[in-house]
């Protein structure tokens, strides 16, 4: 019984004693390994290499985002780095995890960060506008213009701008934005609003001339029916007639003026 556990750990994979990512990963995909040592290999490999994904998310620092998000974000890039290297190839794993983790934060940014969704090829062509920005900036030793970046990128300059204006809504402005001089005034009282009043504004107009026309008592009956808020009793009272006269001169008063406004 001694004998066959023995056997079967000399067929089980050495797991490596130090450190070096190297060793973790080459460990990882020797053949044979069982699950739950793959496992264990898995998250030294992580811890490993996280304070690399952690330096790599502080180039997008101060953009808007919490560092933690972009950690949180950098590690997943790590992962899948992680999970999808092959050593069979031959490439060294921070040649390949340091695009996977910059890749993850880029898309963190193109996906989740803008105030308003545009088109991916010009969230795209936004960050090679700003990558494009930089580089020119410290080459020219001045702001590079728009002729420049479109050389430097080999587009048009229409898609140089195309790009700039989609830019405009990475990030949006609240309305409580203070304005104004003294700040008493916020942005979102100088937006516009639809005002349904104009509607009636020619009405109002053309409502005086068509009111002269009507006998006097027709004017005060409707001055104190819709002006005054008096029932047709208390009207019939003030004016010396009948409710019921003072319900067929309100319809007769009306209906003339409706005719009035149309024509």
């Amino acid at each position: 019984m001694v004998t066959t556990c023995t056997q079967k750990s000399s067929t089980q994979p050495a797991v490596p004693t130090t450190d070096r990512p190297e060793d973790i990963l080459a460990a990882m995909a020797a053949p044979g390994l069982d699950e739950s040592s793959r496992s264990a290999l898995r998250e030294r490999a992580i811890e490993t290499w996280l304070p690399l994904a952690r330096h790599l998310a502080r180039r997008y620092s101060g953009r808007g985002v919490p560092d933690d998000d972009l950690d949180q974000t950098a590690a997943v890039g790590l992962i899948k780095a992680v999970d999808n290297f092959d050593p069979a190839r031959g490439i060294d794993f921070a040649g390949y995890a340091i695009p996977t983790v910059l890749g993850e934060v880029k898309r963190y940014f193109r996906d989740r960060t803008w105030a308003i969704r545009v088109p991916r090829r010009l969230q795209e062509l936004r960050l090679s506008i700003s990558e494009a920005n930089s580089t020119l900036t410290h080459r020219l030793q001045r702001s590079p213009t728009v002729a420049d970046i479109a050389a430097y990128l080999d587009v048009s300059e229409e898609t140089v701008l195309e790009g700039l204006e989609g830019a405009m809504a990475y990030r949006a402005t609240s309305l409580s934005t203070p304005t104004g001089v003294d700040s008493t005034q916020e942005l979102g009282d100088t937006i516009g609003v639809d005002d349904h009043e104009l509607e009636r504004a020619e009405s109002r107009i053309a409502l005086g001339p068509a009111l002269a026309t009507l006998p006097p008592r027709e004017r005060r009956i409707l001055d104190l029916r819709f002006h005054g808020n008096l029932t047709q009793s208390e009207i019939a009272e003030q004016v010396g007639v009948s409710q019921m006269q003072v319900s067929r001169l309100i319809t007769r008063s009306l209906a003339t003026l409706r005719r009035r406004l149309d024509a």
